[in-house]
């Protein structure tokens, strides 16, 4: 199954993290299929660049986010768009 999550970037103390698309047997930080961009907690607030045509993407053909990255594609509108193109009813009506 294909996953959208987190990988851990920075060093000790100051972490980012990349949101990856990544077959889910793959551990956290191995090899990935695509970046979709990065979240950084550290900064107030936080830095949060996400391709969102990219993340919308791969979430209609089936890729599961994370609880953490579903958070956060919310926060970036993602899964408002996938709802709205997913359930919308048709201008005909």
């Amino acid at each position: 199954m294909v996953k959208i999550r987190l990988t851990r970037m920075g060093k000790r103390g100051q972490p980012f993290y990349r949101v990856i698309v990544v077959d889910s047997r793959k551990v956290r930080d191995g090899a990935y299929i695509e970046s979709l961009g990065y979240y950084n907690p550290m900064r107030k607030p936080f830095e949060l660049n996400i391709n969102n045509d990219r993340a919308l993407f791969w979430l209609e053909r089936g890729a599961q986010p994370t609880d953490t990255v579903r958070s956060l594609l919310s926060k970036n509108g993602v899964m408002q768009k996938l709802h709205e193109k997913k359930y919308a009813k048709s201008s005909k009506e």
